[in-house]
């Protein structure tokens, strides 16, 4: 059963995401998808940095529409790796990270994200209301050589590369408690264009809103379930969304099923290992089932985490036996 307070925040969380989406005002889809998007809130919202406490690190692969290839026998199906890392300052209710989109690859296009994150953590009663921000650069490249025009313009190169960088930061809110948690954000609120000296070439970064939800049941013993949803906007009308349930059984082994809207279906599986489960290995396979004239039928997902609890800097003194003396 929510609690009366836990209600009272969610009310209040519902309102500021109306009033978030009211004035955010986006074209195009241009950040990369995960399926595994629940275990990496930190990318899409910078008020989870160090929310958990401890030393936590992640990596991802993701190979999109796998061997992928355009009617000219070329490839070019989309291959991102996210590289995340994040703490909490000892004492503090300060969290920092870092995330680094060090793959996003795209037919003829290539992008590099790297970005520094902070979040202050107010408790709130049994919950936690957090507040983060990030700064960073974004780089993106175009290969002239890989691209098919059709009808080419005079000006357009058929070789080469080009790349600029540009500046990024983004924003978030964070509300969790025991039952469940709501995060809203908005990332690229500069919209940083890229026009490769040209400006007939213009490409605008649009600014990118998100809602993520999950909710956490413990039906009997240490069997956990939570649902979660992501919300993509990349205009006011014109919404995105997945979907997903997984089971964790003594926080070790876990397996689930996942809904992109009107793209996929997947399956979601987790085991962890070493001491305390510090090192969880996920896989998450994707069957997409529309425009599969245009796709290859097939994505893969690959993820490692690790997390490093904090360790205690105490010192037990420890009596010295000695033959002569003896206490």
């Amino acid at each position: 059963m929510i609690r009366r307070g836990h209600c009272i925040y969610f009310l209040r969380y519902s309102f500021l995401l109306f009033f978030f989406f009211e004035v955010s005002s986006l074209m195009a889809q241009q950040d990369p998808q995960f399926t595994q998007y629940m275990y990496n809130g930190m990318y899409y919202n910078p008020a989870f940095a160090g929310k958990d406490g401890g030393y936590r690190f992640s990596a991802l692969h993701r190979s999109q529409w796998l061997n992928y290839a355009t009617n000219s026998g070329q490839g070019g199906a989309p291959v991102t790796q996210l590289v995340t890392a994040q703490g909490r300052l000892e004492g503090k209710n300060i969290g920092y990270g870092l995330t680094a989109l060090a793959v996003d690859n795209i037919g003829a296009t290539s992008n590099l994200e790297i970005n520094l994150q902070g979040a202050y953590h107010k408790k709130l009663n049994r919950s936690t209301l957090s507040f983060g921000a990030y700064v960073g650069m974004y780089s993106s490249s175009l290969d002239y050589g890989e691209l098919i025009v059709v009808n080419p313009e005079p000006n357009l190169p058929n070789s080469g590369k080009e790349s600029q960088l540009n500046f990024n930061f983004g924003a978030g809110l964070l509300l969790d408690t025991r039952d469940y948690y709501i995060g809203l954000s908005s990332r690229h609120l500069n919209e940083p264009n890229f026009d490769f000296g040209d400006g007939s070439y213009a490409n605008q970064l649009k600014n990118h809103s998100y809602l993520l939800f999950g909710y956490r049941i413990r039906p009997v013993g240490q069997l956990v379930i939570e649902p979660s949803f992501l919300l993509k906007t990349v205009s006011f009308n014109n919404f995105s969304y997945e979907a997903s349930v997984i089971a964790t059984h003594q926080n070790k082994i876990s397996g689930g099923f996942g809904f992109r809207g009107e793209e996929s279906v997947s399956l979601i599986l987790g085991y962890s290992l070493l001491r305390n489960n510090s090192l969880n290995l996920g896989y998450a396979f994707d069957l997409v089932f529309s425009g599969v004239e245009a796709k290859s039928p097939t994505s893969h997902e690959l993820m490692l985490r690790y997390t490093l609890s904090n360790v205690s800097r105490e010192i037990q003194r420890v009596i010295q036996r000695t033959p002569r003396f003896r206490f």
